[in-house]
């Protein structure tokens, strides 16, 4: 695993052996950023369920701000803070330890959420929930999930725009209704 392009690009990230994290591929990651393109930019980024943080990383390398991450294995912390640390990008990151559906998150709006819960999560609508209350009225959501499991419309204030598919992986997209901002 490596990061796929912006001034980071080429780093390998570990991840922990076992089934505990499964980090999202290299092919989805470029997909998903060639998608947001100039969304990350200056971005202020909410990573949730980070695992290696691949995810944060890479919108860090193609020039997101900053980034919060949120983890709750400490196997999955231990990783996450060797990545940031092999790719020197730690004054832009904070690490909070803990359940994403109830972990204090004292910032409360970010420009872009990348939520990658395990596949099998069975409130996939709280973790939505969640996460649209800590977005900026601009900003985009995006969660990961099985193609097995249907993505909620609705997301709070959030309506899900886009769904892409690959393989057994699907991002779904969601931002607040044009008409609402």
């Amino acid at each position: 695993m490596r990061i796929i392009a912006g001034r980071l690009k080429g780093r390998r990230l570990t991840a922990p052996k076992g089934l505990d994290v499964r980090p999202t591929s290299d092919r989805l990651r470029e997909t998903l950023f060639n998608v947001l393109a100039d969304s990350v930019d200056g971005a202020r980024v909410l990573d949730a369920f980070a695992g290696t943080g691949a995810l944060g990383l890479e919108a860090l390398s193609r020039g997101a701000a900053s980034v919060v991450f949120v983890e709750q294995s400490d196997r999955a912390l231990k990783t996450l803070a060797e990545n940031i640390d092999h790719c020197g990008v730690k004054d832009a990151c904070v690490i909070i330890r803990g359940d994403f559906r109830t972990a204090r998150v004292a910032q409360a709006s970010f420009d872009l959420i990348l939520l990658d819960p395990p596949y099998r999560i069975p409130d996939l609508d709280v973790v939505t929930e969640r996460a649209s209350e800590l977005l900026h009225e601009r900003g985009l959501l995006v969660l990961e999930h099985g193609t097995r499991h249907q993505s909620p419309e609705r997301a709070g204030r959030l309506m899900r725009y886009r769904v892409l598919v690959a393989g057994d992986s699907a991002l779904s997209f969601y931002a607040v209704p044009a008409d609402q901002k």
